[in-house]
């Protein structure tokens, strides 16, 4: 696939509820597919908002099907954050939606998601580690991230080193501030300051172009009755 669309979610609001924090999550994706993206990514724990909750949900819940059904009407693939058990412990997780699939796929967060363009939705390989090879077949590492001050400063270098050691791209979705977009050379393309917007990339053959663009610019009104905004 010579183009591809991608995506970052930004916004203030770290919500702990499910309900409000999916009706976030529905205007951002009507906006990224206004930008004809495939692929949209969002903060850590994006669903629920904090670490020490335990989602109270199966992956097939009922309450997760507007995404499901979202992610199938944009043909878009949706990466959100959701904690998940582990020996009784809250870990940090992310909920994969793709076009094709009636329910999330739900895994560690590790590092991030390793992706690749596929005509019917980026395929999503296991949740890379720490200081573990990355998916030969990957082109993308999708991360959210909660981070601020020198959290987010020790950040950028570890993902732009990630960048040039893989030879991947890097997506970063951060609260706040600080989401950017790292060729697979560690070359920064783009980088978003505060404010809840889209950050966006877009690869035309071997190039990625960047931009960044407010929230309200890219719904339209109907998008906005339609996402309870």
């Amino acid at each position: 696939m010579s183009e591809w669309t991608i995506a970052a979610a930004q916004y203030d609001d770290r919500s702990h509820d499910i309900a409000q924090n999916i009706a976030t999550h529905l205007r951002f994706i009507a906006a990224a597919a206004r930008q004809r993206c495939s692929l949209l990514l969002f903060p850590e724990l994006s669903l629920t908002g904090a670490a020490n909750v335990i989602l109270p949900l199966r992956a097939d819940s009922a309450l997760l099907q507007p995404l499901s059904l979202a992610a199938a009407r944009y043909q878009m693939t949706v990466i959100a954050g959701v904690p998940l058990a582990a020996d009784g412990v809250s870990r940090a997780g992310v909920a994969v939606f793709s076009p094709d699939a009636a329910a999330p796929v739900t895994f560690y967060q590790g590092c991030g998601t390793c992706l690749s363009p596929h005509p019917r939705g980026a395929m999503h390989f296991p949740a890379a580690a720490e200081g573990s090879e990355l998916d030969p077949q990957a082109s993308l590492l999708a991360t959210g991230t909660c981070t601020c001050g020198c959290q987010q400063q020790q950040s950028v270098p570890r993902l732009q080193r990630l960048a040039h050691k893989y030879a991947i791209t890097v997506l970063k979705a951060n609260y706040a501030g600080g989401s950017a977009l790292w060729d697979d050379n560690g070359q920064l393309i783009v980088r978003a300051d505060a404010g809840e917007l889209l950050l966006v990339g877009r690869r035309r053959a071997a190039c990625w172009e960047g931009d960044i663009i407010p929230l309200r610019e890219c719904l339209s009104p109907i998008d906005e009755i339609a996402c309870g905004a």
